[in-house]
C-alpha cells in the first residue's frame, strides 16, 4: 500500500506542474535556496498539495503505520513538493502522534531537510501544533532544547519555529526561557538561517509582549546583528524601532 500511496501522490503532483518560464525557475530556486544541488521543485502551490493529499487518503484505506512509510519515502525524495505531501500526509493521522513521531521528523530531516520553507512549514503546521497541546508541555521543552542542541543546520532552526508557533498558540511566552534559547543560537548565528530565525522568534514574542521585547532588544543590541535587530523589531512602535535600529557602540 505505502508504494501504491507513494506513487499516487507522485503522479498527481507531475500532472498539476505549472508552466514556469526559465526566469520564474530561476527566482523560486534563489528564494528557496536548498542546501543541496540535486533539488527540484515543481511550483506546486502548497494549497495543491494538500488537496491532493487529501484526495489520496481518502482513496485509500490506510494506518498511521502506512503514513509513517509514506512520510519516509516522500521526505528522501529530493523533491520540494513530495517532502511537503510526506509530512501532509502523515498530519493525517495526528491523532495518533506521540514522542516517538518527534523522534521519526528529527531522524528524517537531520538527512533529507535541504530548505528553510521544508523545515518552518512542517514545525508551524504539524509539530508545532502538536507540541503546543495541553499535557505536552514537558515533551515541547524536551524536543526544544534536545533539537537546539544538535549540529544539523535545520534542527537547529526547528527548535526556534517550534518554539515560535507554540508562542502563537498561547499568545504568551516564559521570558526566561525565550531569551535562554535567544543567547544560546546567537552563538550560531553566522548561519544566516539560525540569524533569522533568531529575529523571527522575538517579532513573534513581540506581538504579545512588546515592551518586554523592546528592552530586551535595547539592552542586548551590542551582541546582536543588525538583521536580528530589523527582524525581531518589525512590530515595535517605529519610535522605538529606530532607537533599537540605531548605531550600535563598541
Amino acid at each position: 500500500m505505502i508504494d501504491s500511496i507513494v506513487k499516487e501522490i507522485s503522479s498527481l503532483l507531475l500532472e498539476n506542474t505549472p508552466q514556469q518560464s526559465e526566469d520564474q525557475k530561476d527566482r523560486m530556486y534563489r528564494i528557496l535556496n536548498p542546501d543541496t544541488t540535486d533539488y527540484i521543485i515543481y511550483g506546486v502551490r502548497m494549497p495543491e498539495i494538500e488537496k491532493i493529499v487529501k484526495s489520496v487518503h481518502a482513496k485509500f484505506n490506510s494506518s498511521y503505520d502506512d503514513a509513517v512509510g509514506v512520510f519516509k519515502k516522500l521526505t528522501r525524495i529530493n523533491v520540494e513538493e513530495l517532502k511537503f505531501a510526506g509530512f501532509f500526509f502523515l498530519n493525517r493521522f495526528k491523532k495518533h502522534f506521540s514522542e516517538g513521531t518527534v523522534d521519526l521528523i528529527r531522524k528524517e530531516y537531520a538527512e533529507h531537510c535541504h530548505t528553510w520553507s521544508h523545515c518552518d512549514s512542517t514545525c508551524v503546521r504539524l509539530l508545532g501544533p502538536f507540541l503546543g497541546k495541553k499535557g505536552n508541555e514537558a515533551l515541547a521543552k524536551k524536543t526544544i532544547d534536545d533539537w537546539s542542541n544538535s549540529n544539523k543546520l535545520w534542527i537547529k532552526r526547528a527548535s526556534m519555529v517550534i518554539l515560535l508557533k507554540i508562542t502563537m498558540m498561547r499568545k504568551d511566552f516564559e521570558e526566561e526561557y525565550v531569551f535562554d534559547l535567544v543567547e544560546k543560537m546567537v552563538k550560531y548565528s553566522e548561519a544566516n538561517y539560525i540569524e533569522k530565525g533568531i529575529g523571527w522568534l522575538l517579532k513573534t514574542c513581540s506581538k504579545y509582549k512588546p515592551e518586554v521585547i523592546a528592552d530586551y532588544l535595547s539592552k542586548n543590541k551590542k551582541n546582536l546583528s543588525r538583521l536580528i535587530l530589523r527582524y525581531a523589531s518589525e512590530k515595535l512602535p517605529k519610535e522605538i524601532r529606530a532607537e533599537i535600529l540605531t548605531k550600535r557602540e563598541y
